[in-house]
């Protein structure tokens, strides 16, 4: 409104609100579009925002695949976990054919031969192109005890009867490789997840009641916190690691290393946690839970950590790793796991000799597991807490 169009001076200013009846129906409607998002609940936000983060979802369905080879892990592997042969020591990996001789024969393997280098004293390994082994699948092969209970010799792929089939080679005793990452992924991946229920737990509690209290305690847990990060990581595992009698059990020791680990990474949750409850503990509904008289536990429980509980799924996936990092270095080094337990550290132990990393690379396999799960687990962690808020 212009000021030539205002009236003069003590004259009322005219209103521009209609007296018309209110019309419902002249309200601009939403589409269904968009009356689908306004309803929506904040998980179905957040799983919306997450479907668009292509290579989160990859990673997702990757680790769930992962995750489900573990139950099933002795039917996947070609081989027994113990099986040895004799003749095929530091066996390279053997490549899978389709065809011989122009003619289309399915999945299949040649036959091999080896000689003994007498200068390197390495075996070396040829191709006999005479001889074809078609590959067998759903077949009966060496016999295993089911970690669940039971026994069964059914396994997915096996070789055909007189030949072998190493597709990632033999170690020094004539052990497949593939069959033992595969049976190894049991430990190296279950350890992340119960090393991180240690983790949570303690992150949760403590640093659940020091921002809730806050006072004398918040400044006792926070100074606890500073002093356990200064520590660096890798020496402080290889000390509580080297503690370990080493006449516990293999059963021991894997729960001892899943502890070590779980204690060592609750202050960085800790301190997420401490910072929520601080802002939040003020709300409305937290003082109104007070002078209803619920206890602490309930209100943290029940009241505050439900409201950034996506945060807390997001900074599990991205721990995760950092715990099965820590497992292989420490196998690797030998103060973590050990025969007869297998895990990825425990089979990268076996390269630590240089020269035998030089005539036999493909006992460097067992990184590639622990590469592409730390890169799924980092990706889909990213997802995650980029869905955390959905309406940014």
């Amino acid at each position: 409104m212009t000021n030539s169009s205002l009236p003069p001076d003590g004259q009322p200013i005219g209103h521009y609100i209609s007296s018309a009846p209110f019309d419902a129906q002249s309200i601009e409607q939403l589409t269904p579009a968009q009356e689908r998002l306004y309803l929506a609940s904040q998980w179905k936000l957040m799983w919306w925002k997450f479907k668009r983060h292509r290579v989160a979802v990859a990673s997702g369905i990757f680790l769930a695949l992962m995750y489900l080879a573990v139950f099933i892990s002795e039917f996947l592997a070609p081989y027994n976990l113990h099986s040895r042969n004799i003749d095929s020591l530091f066996m390279p990996p053997q490549k899978i054919h389709f065809f011989d001789k122009g003619e289309f024969k399915g999945p299949f393997v040649y036959g091999t031969t080896y000689k003994l280098n007498m200068e390197n004293l390495k075996r070396e390994y040829s191709e006999n192109r005479e001889q074809v082994y078609p590959l067998r699948f759903f077949c009966r092969g060496d016999r295993y005890d089911y970690w669940l209970g039971g026994s069964s010799d059914l396994h997915l792929v096996c070789a055909a009867k007189n030949s072998t089939l190493f597709l990632l080679g033999t170690d020094r005793l004539g052990r497949d490789v593939l069959s033992r990452i595969i049976m190894g992924s049991r430990i190296s991946l279950t350890i992340g997840l119960l090393g991180i229920v240690i983790s949570f737990t303690l992150g949760i509690v403590i640093g659940g009641l020091a921002g809730y209290y806050g006072g004398l305690l918040d400044l006792i847990v926070q100074r606890i916190i500073e002093i356990l990060q200064s520590l660096p990581s890798i020496p402080l595992w290889l000390a509580l690691a080297a503690i370990l009698p080493v006449t516990w059990s293999p059963l021991l020791v894997y729960f001892g290393i899943t502890i070590i680990l779980g204690l060592l990474d609750w202050t960085g949750l800790a301190r997420a946690v401490r910072s929520k409850l601080l802002s939040l503990r003020e709300e409305d509904y937290v003082v109104s839970a007070q002078l209803m008289g619920a206890k602490t536990s309930r209100i943290i429980g029940r009241h505050l950590v439900p409201g950034f509980m996506s945060h807390l799924i997001a900074s599990a996936t991205i721990s995760i790793p950092t715990m099965v990092l820590g497992e292989t270095a420490l196998s690797f080094l030998g103060l973590g796991l050990r025969p007869p337990i297998t895990s990825w550290g425990v089979l990268l132990a076996e390269a630590q000799n240089i020269s035998v990393v030089a005539l036999y690379p493909w006992l460097m396999f067992p990184v590639v597991p622990v590469i592409l799960t730390i890169l799924a687990f980092n990706f889909f962690g990213d997802g995650l807490r980029d869905a955390a808020d959905p309406y940014k």
